[in-house]
């Protein structure tokens, strides 16, 4: 349908409204896939190669297979919160915030100098940071996984955020006033809405990924993970957190209680920059010669730019193929793009450990990943 066509549906409702029907109403749905994939039908600086899909396919099953990846993978690390050491309110408070200020930790300085947490004997960066971070906290007796100490202007101020972040270099973690404002701003929604606990907030979406996602959009300025694509009225929705951190709750509780969700499958893959990186090492994402110019020359690529969707929203649709061809081929196995992109992800930090990056991840500042 385009922008200037009337919605079908919208008008069916209204009219079986006005006759004294009953309405009925359709599951939710995110909108991410089919956005995806209107990116990549108009995209001109990605492209996606089927056969290295394919390929792709094959080979990530393999290993996935081979590594045993389930959600319970999630839980085997040692900085992920395990819900019988610390509670089920309290794993949904710490996944909640984590996932609330997950995002932008690339640096431009080598690992010796760019910012890292230093926790339990060990270094750790990017995402790992944040983890640490806020175990450390925790284990300092700062409440930062609590809406209240968020709200408190007095108690939870920008230095304290910087103590909470303290790096071992003398780098800082990227866009800290930016997370205060997230903490801020989650703090007075979850006040208004949801009782001050993202509890009741999972609880609201009456066990649907889909609406969880839609509720974060909806009241949580930010997570509303979208943006205007050119030729294009309605924005594209990506909502990079807002999936993510429902599939950490569904990781988190493997698939139970409070990670429980009947259309957990809607979620797609969490579109980043690890993600697509790896996606063009494997051949999969191919880049046009100004774009690859610009990724390899470690260029920052505007935020909202007609180059950053259609790598993002891309990335979503390749997954979505890569997923197909899996179930296409073993049919028996319960494969979804949060596992394709959790082993993905696991597999690029893995490279760029030993050293082995062969292309560089697109560099964009933003509070969206």
């Amino acid at each position: 349908m385009s922008d200037s066509e009337p919605d079908l549906e919208l008008l069916a409702l209204l009219r079986q409204h006005l006759q004294g029907k009953p309405t009925t109403f359709s599951e939710p749905d995110t909108g991410v896939l089919k956005d995806a994939e209107h990116v990549y039908d108009n995209a001109i600086d990605v492209a996606v190669d089927m056969r290295a899909c394919k390929n792709a396919a094959t080979v990530i099953h393999a290993q996935m297979t081979q590594k045993a990846y389930s959600p319970a993978t999630w839980s085997a690390h040692e900085l992920h919160p395990r819900v019988s050491d610390v509670g089920r309110e309290a794993a949904v408070a710490f996944v909640f915030t984590m996932d609330l200020l997950n995002f932008s930790f690339w640096s431009e300085k080598g690992d010796e100098e760019r910012f890292a947490i230093d926790y339990r004997g060990k270094r750790w960066t990017g995402y790992w940071s944040l983890v640490a971070a806020l175990r450390r906290a925790a284990d300092e007796g700062i409440p930062i996984t609590d809406s209240h100490f968020w709200q408190d202007e007095e108690e939870c101020t920008l230095d304290v955020l910087r103590q909470v972040f303290r790096s071992c270099t003398n780098e800082e973690i990227p866009l800290l006033a930016e997370r205060l404002a997230c903490l801020r701003e989650a703090s007075k929604v979850l006040y208004e809405k949801y009782k001050c606990h993202p509890v009741n907030l999972v609880e609201a979406a009456n066990g649907s990924a889909a609406r969880l996602v839609n509720l974060l959009a909806e009241d949580f300025e930010c997570f509303r993970d979208e943006h205007v694509f050119e030729g294009r009225r309605k924005p594209i929705r990506i909502l990079k957190r807002a999936q993510i951190l429902v599939a950490d709750l569904w990781a988190c509780f493997e698939g139970e209680d409070y990670g429980e969700f009947y259309d957990i499958d809607k979620i797609t893959m969490f579109a980043d920059y690890r993600v697509p990186q790896i996606l063009n090492t494997m051949g999969c994402l191919l880049y046009s010669p100004p774009l690859e110019t610009a990724v390899r020359a470690k260029r920052e690529i505007p935020l909202g730019s007609s180059w950053e969707i259609q790598l993002r929203a891309t990335s979503i649709w390749c997954v979505e193929l890569i997923r197909r061809e899996i179930l296409k081929n073993h049919p028996e196995t319960h494969t979804n793009a949060i596992l394709i992109d959790f082993f993905l992800y696991d597999t690029i930090k893995e490279i760029e450990a030993k050293g082995e990056e062969t292309v560089p991840h697109h560099r964009t500042r933003s509070i969206w990943y």
